[in-house]
């Protein structure tokens, strides 16, 4: 249900290169002051003497909302001390007990009196471009959305009515030289051409959220979220009688706490011994592959995420079930992850395995059954992780590894020793425990032919 007692107007033009079927497209120059009108059109009740309102710049694409908290952790790392959003309080009128959390950088709030128009004045001080891949300029910038959401000012606060609208914000200038070049592109097309689009309005109407679409647990100016996951019905004729309108979903972001998952326990020494490796169907090493089952639950794919080494996007996906996360394309993954992690990703859900750089063949002297030992790395901490894992110990209970060398001496191995082992090489595999402590050296003794 629609609420038509409030309005919001962001006094910026409104650009005319947009189709009839589209939502309005604003620009906004960079840390300029854009005035934002809050005034009351319709009945509240007798007892609302003052609403407060939240002022937030939030993005527009889904990709983006999933990965919102570390795309804004990654702009105040590279600003430290600046904000995305400012209110410009001198300019502002009718507007008391601004506040602007450090914490929330992309959000400001204020107390204003429905009886009284409201006047506050936003900056953005980000760019559309420095949340792309690539620095295009600001036309190839993102999109993003500025929401005004308002409450009783009460405690508990009652939401009253949320609006947004669709912003690109330019370098100072661009938006000014962006919507020339918009109106002399418009100029060259023909009349039919024209009709197909919306003409520019001075100021833009904030489209109205329906309220009933917002999540109860979000209705409060402290919500720490910087997005509702909401649908909004765009008004493609702002200012004017008649409008078109069409649905977008704009998805939440994903929850500030993190998703734990409980590790692996590792077996201790005292379960099973070193001279006793187990079988091969129960020697895990990193390059063993668990393919992702399209049936897999939340719990499921955070597990996963983590066996895969992926923590830092458990939160991102936190939400997400296997078939949600397998229909992720591989440049949908390269988007939300990166380059490199998403190709790692996308790898490890097509199950592609990673071709080790060194692979040992090693056994017991008294037996003849080997175990394959896979080295992505060419490091003697490699070789010490792999071979704990081998035989279900810590690794902090191997001291050191030593391969026999000529003469039968034993030779120290450090990274430069494993970079120059033989690919393929088969050792036998000694632990002498240590006398003063629990903790064992191992010696590999080559088995290739003299």
């Amino acid at each position: 249900m629609l609420n038509d007692s409030l309005q919001c107007i962001l006094v910026a033009a409104t650009s005319p290169a947009t189709k009839m079927n589209e939502e309005t497209l604003t620009y906004l120059n960079q840390g300029q002051s854009y005035e934002i009108k809050l005034k009351k059109t319709g009945e509240l009740s007798d007892d609302i003497k003052y609403l407060k309102s939240v002022v937030r710049v939030a993005f527009h694409e889904r990709r983006l909302q999933y990965m919102e908290r570390e795309q804004l952790d990654s702009w105040r790392c590279q600003r430290p001390g600046e904000r995305i959003l400012d209110i410009d309080v001198p300019l502002s009128t009718g507007v008391a007990d601004v506040k602007m959390d450090p914490y929330n950088m992309n959000s400001a709030e204020f107390v204003w009196n429905p009886s009284k128009d409201a006047s506050a004045f936003i900056r953005v001080n980000c760019i559309s471009t420095e949340f792309t891949p690539k620095k295009h300029g600001g036309e190839k910038g993102v999109p993003f959305r500025i929401q005004v959401d308002t409450y009783t000012h009460t405690s508990p606060p009652k939401h009253i009515y949320s609006a947004s609208c669709q912003v690109k914000v330019f370098k100072p200038k661009g938006a000014d030289r962006k919507h020339k070049t918009d109106r002399e592109k418009m100029e060259k097309r023909s009349e039919a051409d024209k009709e197909k689009y919306q003409p520019s309005y001075e100021c833009t109407v904030l489209t109205e959220v329906p309220s009933e679409q917002l999540p109860g647990s979000m209705f409060s100016p402290s919500a720490k979220t910087s997005s509702f996951p909401v649908q909004v019905k765009g008004n493609k004729a702002n200012n004017s009688g008649s409008s078109t309108t069409e649905n977008r979903t704009v998805m939440p972001p994903p929850s500030p706490t993190a998703t734990h998952v409980r590790a692996l326990s590792t077996i201790s020494l005292s379960e099973v011994s070193l001279g006793a490796p187990p079988s091969p169907s129960q020697a895990v090493t990193s390059t063993e592959f668990h393919p992702l089952s399209p049936d897999s639950n939340a719990v499921e794919v955070a597990q996963w995420l983590q066996m895969q080494r992926f923590s830092n996007y458990v939160r991102i996906f936190q939400n997400f079930s296997g078939a949600d996360l397998l229909r992720l394309s591989k440049d949908d993954l390269i988007q939300i992850c990166g380059l490199a992690d998403g190709i790692r990703l996308n790898n490890a859900l097509q199950h592609k395995s990673v071709r080790p750089r060194l692979t040992l063949y090693v056994c017991q002297e008294s037996e003849q059954v080997y175990h394959a030992v896979y080295l992505e790395v060419l490091t003697a901490n490699d070789m010490l992780e792999k071979l704990a894992n081998l035989f279900s110990v810590q690794k902090q209970q191997i001291i050191e590894i030593y391969i026999q060398g000529p003469s039968s001496i034993h030779i120290l191995v450090t990274d430069e020793v494993v970079r120059n082992t033989p690919d393929h090489g088969r050792f036998a595999v000694e632990a002498v425990k240590d006398d003063a402590s629990d903790r064992y050296r191992i010696l590999l003794k080559s088995m290739e032919a003299p």
